[in-house]
């Protein structure tokens, strides 16, 4: 089943359990994933569902940071639902190891040698970890590997 499907099923269900935070949450996705259709002018596959998935989840990622910056913990709090059940639909997260041992690859990979090569490694390494690592964790990890010299 497609995960978009899935979503579809998962909202039903939410109803019908009178879920509110469940069904809120996976009507913002659907219509974020109906924008995504619409911009692109084609039915969304399951990289496009990643890719608004993660979207998702990294806005309220920055709306719990702020909502916590405002001193708003009841608000902080819903978003952190919300999060709970967008990241639910998203691939298993790679550890830091994961990543570091990737990176490594990586780096062999492009033959890199000194920070100036991050944009061909970033190049070939983000379709790999696409929705499973944070970018800027990923981007943080290549600048410290090749200003080390550990490449």
């Amino acid at each position: 089943m497609a995960l978009k499907e899935k979503i579809m099923d998962d909202l039903k269900k939410a109803m019908k359990e009178r879920n509110e935070v469940k069904v809120r949450t996976l009507r913002m996705v659907i219509a974020s994933i109906k924008n995504w259709e619409v911009e692109n002018t084609k039915e969304i596959d399951d990289d496009g569902m990643i890719a608004v998935l993660s979207k998702e989840a990294k806005r309220r990622k920055e709306a719990i940071e702020e909502y916590r910056k405002a001193g708003r913990e009841d608000l902080a709090k819903a978003e952190e639902e919300e999060l709970k059940i967008i990241e639910s639909y998203l691939p298993e997260r790679m550890s830091e190891e994961e990543i570091k041992e990737l990176v490594l690859k990586t780096i062999e990979e492009v033959k890199a040698t000194s920070p100036k090569d991050l944009g061909k490694v970033m190049k070939v390494i983000m379709p790999k970890v696409k929705g499973r690592a944070d970018g800027k964790l990923v981007n943080k990890m290549v600048r410290k590997i090749l200003s080390d010299g550990q490449a």
